[in-house]
């Protein structure tokens, strides 16, 4: 299986693959997102696990953030959403594309390559340690609406 860069081509797979991971997230928003992506490559990079011309296994998206919680230097690579069927994981799918994203990363002159997960997903957990991340710390966000 082939790790490259998302096209154009692959907005139906992609989106398909973007909807197992998030699937709380409205079809228009994956969307709009996705171009979003596609249309500032000098911050952002897809990259897609291509099983065959027309069918997508797996995907990350990465970015190059200005600042990240625990790092020490900028631009930041990010991982910002990572993904691979299910049917295909335990094969270094995951491993290829974060390693796809890290090389970018340092192309673009970042010094450091951060992520995060969820405080209950521990698969995501496992995986980020098994590549060498080391978890810098948790966080519990808090919510107060104000009356006006």
């Amino acid at each position: 299986m082939l790790i490259r860069h998302a096209t154009q081509s692959d907005l139906a797979e992609w989106l398909r693959l973007r909807s197992r991971l998030w699937p709380d997230c409205p079809m228009e928003d994956h969307q709009s997102e996705i171009q979003e992506q596609l249309n500032d490559p000098a911050h952002n990079a897809v990259f897609v696990v291509e099983q065959t011309i027309d069918q997508l296994g797996g995907f990350l998206e990465a970015s190059l953030r200005p600042f990240v919680e625990d790092c020490h230097t900028s631009p930041v690579g990010y991982l910002e959403g990572w993904y691979v069927d299910v049917d295909l994981r335990q094969q270094g799918l995951g491993g290829e594309l974060v390693k796809a994203a890290e090389q970018w990363a340092s192309a673009q002159g970042c010094h450091e390559m951060a992520s995060d997960c969820e405080l209950d997903n521990n698969v995501s957990l496992k995986s980020h340690l098994a590549l060498g991340y080391a978890e810098t710390g948790r966080l519990i966000h808090f919510r107060k609406s104000l009356k006006a």
